[in-house]
């Protein structure tokens, strides 16, 4: 893999965001989208499928699900087929049983049906990106990054449970920030394991994480990571808040934006950092849970809080830092993503992290 050219893809339930970032280049002055993710994409076709009254086969790959798993489910409540190859019925249940029991059709291949539509499922689809990009010249890197949300394989119990088993055992086993890019993607991980499917060779994130190196890219924030701070990602869907100093992650909580409130995020932040937050009140309250280390304690420092997701907004009177690297909050993840893969890389090559 190459050190100086990276295509980074930061897959949102609504967007999918990309870099192509180039060693030497002022980062003003590289390749950045911000496009429809895929799913919304799906979805769309799906509400049109709907509207047609027309028959619908799914194949491919398991992806994020979100809106197009609620087109699906209006489709099929409106009284049209869905048929669904396994894998791609990942999509909307780890358990194949559930799928069948919320009215899909699992098949191997498609129907003998007139005016069948059929969808490919996917995250991420190199050939459609250097389509796009090829009249303008650009070609794609050899190095991949690709950011996703995954949950983690769940077949029987709490979902959200088991999600934040995975961040507890993560942060008692040390919570090294650079643990959280992945060339060998952990047994849970079907859906970062699925873009790798699709993108051989990628390094791959949880979305998550990724915004939590990008807010370490924005100076004002950076200057505070060997004394602590509190960093904050408010994505569409999940808020995450960690205890960050000098490269770990000491402590954190996720929960569901929908159900944050200004009020609750300054109460949840505080805390945290006061080392009182419990696992329990989290998880009563409909989010992930929370967990604070052994090795964190309350000693003066973790005062400082930067904020960054396409939800921010929640905590704009609460007095954080807005954290917005090279001035583009938007590629918060991507940036993220451009950094720990160079870092991951520099590792490997016995550089350590690069700083052209």
């Amino acid at each position: 893999m190459g050190l100086d050219r990276i295509l980074a893809i930061d897959v949102g339930a609504g967007t999918q965001d990309i870099l192509i970032w180039e060693a030497g280049q002022p980062m003003e002055n590289n390749v950045k989208l911000v496009l429809p993710s895929w799913t919304t994409v799906l979805a769309r076709q799906v509400q049109r499928a709907t509207r047609e009254g027309r028959p619908l086969f799914l194949t491919g790959n398991l992806m994020g699900g979100g809106p197009v798993v609620s087109a699906m489910k209006r489709h099929i409540q409106a009284g049209y087929p869905v048929y669904i190859t396994p894998r791609a019925a990942l999509t909307v249940r780890d358990n194949l049983e559930e799928v069948r029991r919320l009215g899909y059709i699992i098949t191997e291949g498609p129907p003998d049906l007139p005016g069948l539509l059929t969808l490919r499922t996917r995250d991420v689809d190199l050939e459609v990106l250097a389509n796009a990009l090829a009249p303008f010249g650009v070609s794609l890197p050899e190095t991949i990054a690709v950011a996703v949300q995954d949950h983690g394989e769940c077949l029987e119990g709490s979902n959200r449970r088991f999600r934040f088993h995975l961040w507890r055992e993560f942060v008692r086993s040390g919570g090294e920030m650079v643990r959280l890019a992945y060339r060998d993607i952990p047994a849970p991980y079907t859906r970062m394991q699925a873009v790798q499917r699709d993108v051989p060779g990628a390094i791959l994130m949880d979305t998550g994480p990724a915004a939590l190196w990008g807010i370490l890219e924005d100076p004002v924030a950076a200057a505070h990571h060997d004394e602590g701070l509190v960093a904050v990602n408010v994505g569409n869907q999940h808020t995450v808040a960690v205890l960050l100093r000098a490269g770990r992650i000491l402590g954190l909580f996720e929960h569901h934006t929908v159900l944050i409130t200004t009020e609750k995020l300054r109460h949840l932040i505080d805390r945290l950092r006061a080392g009182t937050l419990t696992d329990e009140e989290v998880y009563e309250d409909n989010g992930h849970g929370a967990y604070i280390g052994p090795d964190y304690t309350p000693d003066g420092g973790f005062r400082f809080v930067a904020v960054t997701g396409p939800q921010r907004h929640l905590a704009a009177r609460l007095g954080y830092h807005f954290a917005a690297p090279y001035g583009d909050m938007m590629l918060t993840g991507c940036f993220g993503l451009v950094a720990a893969t160079r870092r991951v890389l520099g590792m490997e090559s016995g550089h350590g992290e690069r700083d052209d």
